[in-house]
């Protein structure tokens, strides 16, 4: 090493200033020129990993309690289940038109094909606006094997259809929670879209109950059934999906008195049931 170089480094170290072993730099030293302690390590948490959601069932359970009738709730996620009276059978009403729906899509002769004019005049009154006529030409091209088939594959365990007043069938609130939240897979994938849209786009006059109380930013595709009004059955069957989080709710009711108090009661444990849905970050 050189005289000059030997200056200049006796030079930088009378000024307090020091080399880097890294990339040139220059770091002051302390005025007082003692030596900086060591600031403390501060040891980081991790932040807490997302509570799955759950239901209310608790506070839903109560409100039934208090209702008039039977009353049956099944909900579902993809790996969890909560029930109350949910292996109980009841009138199916209209709930079955969504069965409907994907045992024609299911069909040999259809889920290959584009579908036609003809099955679009049929299935989406059907649906959108429960139309019981197109119902009663399903049935007689489905026919009750084509409905225990499509059971069998959902997994179902008590449902009976019923030849005849098909809104007779006898269904369960667990069979129906468990066939909503995967009903998408059980149609091919050629009219899943266009079925779902279905589902999705029930006409405003009926969208009531668990429609009613939709959590912002999650996708509802549901089927209601309301026997002649009455308030005699009044049941709903749902999928709500965000992302790839998805719950099924089932609500079966009998006995109401009025249509009007049975969509209050559809209405009641559907908003308890999906308090806090709006914020969760993880669904079981």
């Amino acid at each position: 090493m050189t005289r000059r170089a030997i200056a200049v480094i006796g030079a930088m170290a009378a000024t307090g200033l020091v080399l880097s072993a890294g990339p040139a730099h220059a770091v002051k030293a302390p005025a007082d020129g003692r030596p900086r302690a060591a600031e403390p390590l501060v040891p980081v948490t991790p932040p807490a990993a997302a509570q799955p959601w759950q239901p209310r069932m608790g506070a839903a359970v109560r409100f039934a309690r208090g209702r008039r009738g039977r009353i049956a709730i099944a909900i579902r996620t993809p790996t969890r289940a909560w029930h109350w009276h949910a292996n109980s059978t009841f009138p199916s009403a209209s709930v079955l038109k969504a069965m409907l729906l994907v045992a024609y899509l299911s069909r040999p002769s259809v889920r290959f094909r584009a579908l036609r004019a003809s099955d679009r005049a049929l299935l989406a009154p059907m649906i959108r606006r429960s139309a019981n006529g197109p119902a009663n030409r399903l049935i007689g091209i489905v026919g009750l094997p084509g409905l225990r088939r499509l059971a069998r594959r959902v997994g179902m365990r008590r449902f009976t259809p019923v030849a005849g007043i098909w809104g007779a069938s006898r269904i369960t609130a667990s069979d129906q929670a468990r066939f909503f939240v995967r009903i998408d897979r059980f149609m091919s994938a050629r009219h899943r879209a266009y079925a779902m849209t279905l589902l999705r786009t029930i006409v405003p006059e009926q969208r009531w109950g668990i429609a009613r109380v939709r959590p912002p930013g999650w996708k509802l595709y549901f089927k209601g059934g309301w026997g002649s009004g009455t308030g005699g059955v009044e049941n709903q069957v749902a999928l709500l999906r965000r992302d790839n989080r998805r719950v099924s709710v089932a609500i079966l009711t009998q006995h109401n008195g009025s249509h009007e108090y049975g969509k209050a009661t559809l209405r009641g444990i559907a908003l308890r049931l999906l308090a806090g849905l709006k914020r969760a970050e993880a669904v079981p």
